[in-house]
């Protein structure tokens, strides 16, 4: 029975190849070309104390509408001017109500690095993310094989990319390790049920080599969550909902990156 991801990748292969007859891969490179380098972003997420992944999110499949963000630029700029180490950006449009153009807009108002949180599964979709400015490009272990894994992950890193590498199981932990992620970011929700296990990432954090970038997504809800995560061994926190739907963002990035240790 096909799962939430499952179908969340369906419709994602379908928008692809939309977007493919407006912008064939040449007219990406072609754009790719023209960026400047991306800009690295492990050191600032590895410390000290932690960082924050602050992320503009309007939608879930879990949650439905969260937050009216009609002016992403501004919420990113928000979370820059708090001290926020990355800017996330959900690009996926049938699920989370985000587009490519959300990540031109936030590119064009911050100069902290950019990721593309998206459910990466074909070359194209790395190739976009770095010809719209993205510096950080998320890949989903549960979604790709080993094969489309360890391409993905070099060919990220060959546009000068970092890849944050997601997982959500032990094995998926192991997977992401011999691939060579040098970024794994360990998500509390099972995105086949959309369950959330708060345990998840105590339970992963040791399966990690030192020396390797570890990031704690979903259910962080504020400073005590980032206390607790830090006490676990979190490097970064990726902070979406608890966000979006504060009625001051900018206190509440400063607050929870206090809480990690982080001035």
């Amino acid at each position: 029975m096909p799962t939430v991801l499952d179908d969340i990748i369906v419709g994602v292969r379908e928008d692809l190849e939309r977007r493919r007859a407006a912008a064939p891969r040449a007219d990406l490179e072609a754009r790719c070309a023209q960026q400047p380098p991306a800009r690295p972003v492990l050191d600032a997420l590895a410390g000290p104390g932690i960082g924050l992944i602050a992320e503009v999110k309007r939608r879930s499949p879990s949650k439905g509408d969260i937050a009216d963000i009609p002016d992403p630029a501004a919420l990113a700029a928000t979370y820059a001017a708090a001290g926020a180490t990355v800017v996330s950006v959900l690009t996926e449009e049938r699920r989370f109500g985000g587009s490519l153009a959300d990540l031109d807009a936030v590119r064009a108002a911050v100069e902290t690095p950019v990721l593309r949180k998206d459910f990466v599964v074909e070359d194209d979709q790395v190739i976009e993310a770095r010809a719209h400015g993205a510096d950080i490009v998320l890949l989903i272990v549960a979604a790709l094989a080993d094969v489309d894994l360890d391409r993905l992950l070099r060919l990220t890193e060959e546009l000068g990319m970092t890849a944050l590498v997601e997982v959500h199981d032990e094995e998926e932990t192991r997977r992401a390790v011999d691939a060579g992620a040098r970024a794994i970011g360990v998500n509390a929700r099972d995105l086949k049920t959309l369950e959330v296990h708060p345990a998840t990432f105590a339970r992963l954090r040791p399966l990690v080599p030192d020396g390797i970038v570890t990031v704690a997504e979903s259910g962080i809800r504020g400073a005590a969550d980032a206390a607790r995560f830090a006490a676990e061994g979190a490097d970064a926190l990726l902070v979406g909902e608890a966000l979006v739907t504060d009625g001051d963002p900018a206190t509440a990035v400063r607050a929870i990156m206090a809480a990690g240790g982080r001035a």
